[in-house]
């Protein structure tokens, strides 16, 4: 498609996003997300939310209560938004974001950001071995079909403090009874994102112009991502690289820490047969070691490159966020 720009649109075009409307303000990933729009400030906000959710989001942020049952109330809350973020947990039902979708394009919402905040989907690998990889490419499927919006994949990798805390299934890691399991031999390196970076990465993103100017134009716009995917990352780490930081933060030695070595596939096939047999925790297991496959599909810097620059994202301390993890609480045995 032949490039668009804003000197040639209708005089009343805007070529800046002025309302963001996003689900799961308050969640792991979007109250995160929303409190770099607030900070920017470049933004009206809207928090699409149940009508008997608890969650409380922060002051600035307009709350627009809907009923997943009551299609009109999910289109009558988008209407005039410029962006729909869609943020939700795992087990979140699947019809929920469908619903979204499609009250965003029956409201004529530009942009769509599907609920998918990790791993690159664009990976035919990952998409292959992952079952949630097909699900993710429905939604933006769905998207494209409905012709009124535009989706951007947003890849950020695993949330670094959120995994390495997550306990053994995630990252490897026993925080608590300094243990480990290094996936082969521990050196493989993938991207991996705070929480903050997230943040900005989004918020910076929203910011950018829709269209270039003019042919002359070569700044970054928002059209560049158009049905695309963006990434951003904190740290392209291997688990030794992780174990490191820890050694330092903790003031250990290595000799204080029981260290095993599995292999990367085996824990991906053991991890399928645990969610077969109905364990949730097998598929936290399977999706974080395929990751970690030595084949380089967890660093997709390597291969695709990550937009920081372009997104003037701040280099982070490491072993700032390996404090911050080894405060929080695990998730999983």
């Amino acid at each position: 498609m032949a490039q668009e720009y804003a000197s040639e649109q209708p005089q009343d075009f805007k070529n800046r996003l002025e309302k963001v409307a996003i689900v799961g303000a308050g969640g792991h990933v979007g109250k995160y997300i929303t409190e770099a729009l607030l900070t920017a400030g470049k933004h009206e906000i809207t928090a699409i939310t149940r009508a008997d959710s608890t969650s409380t989001v922060p002051a600035g942020v307009e709350i627009r209560r809907v009923s997943y049952d009551d299609q009109a109330s999910l289109v009558e809350a988008l209407q005039g938004q410029d962006v729909l973020i869609i943020t939700m947990g795992i087990r979140a039902p699947p019809e929920q974001q469908t619903k979204l979708i499609e009250a965003a394009a029956t409201a004529k919402v530009p942009w769509v950001f599907p609920n998918e905040y990790g791993y690159d989907n664009s990976n035919p690998g990952l998409y292959k071995d992952i079952p949630i990889g097909p699900q993710h490419a429905k939604y933006r499927e769905h998207i494209e079909k409905l012709g009124k919006s535009s989706w951007i994949g947003f890849t950020c990798s695993f949330w670094y403090e959120y995994s390495l805390s997550a306990g053994p299934a995630a990252y490897g890691f026993d925080l608590k009874n300094r243990a480990v399991t290094l996936f082969d031999d521990g050196n493989t390196h993938i991207n991996t994102s705070t929480w903050p970076q997230c943040g900005r990465g989004m918020a910076n993103l929203l910011a950018l112009k829709v269209l270039p100017d003019d042919v002359q134009d070569k700044s970054p716009c928002l059209s560049h991502f158009k049905n695309k995917f963006v990434y951003i990352s904190s740290f392209n780490v291997s688990q030794k690289d992780m174990l490191d930081s820890i050694l330092r933060v903790t003031n250990t030695s290595v000799d204080e820490w029981k260290i095993s070595h599995e292999p990367s596939s085996e824990r991906y096939k053991a991890g399928v047969d645990a969610l077969k047999q109905g364990d949730h925790i097998g598929f936290v297991k399977m999706m974080y070691s395929r990751v970690f496959y030595p084949d380089g599909s967890g660093n997709y810097e390597s291969k695709n490159g990550v937009q920081n620059d372009i997104l003037g994202l701040p280099k982070e301390d490491f072993d700032e966020y390996t404090k911050i993890a080894l405060q929080m609480k695990p998730l999983y045995g």
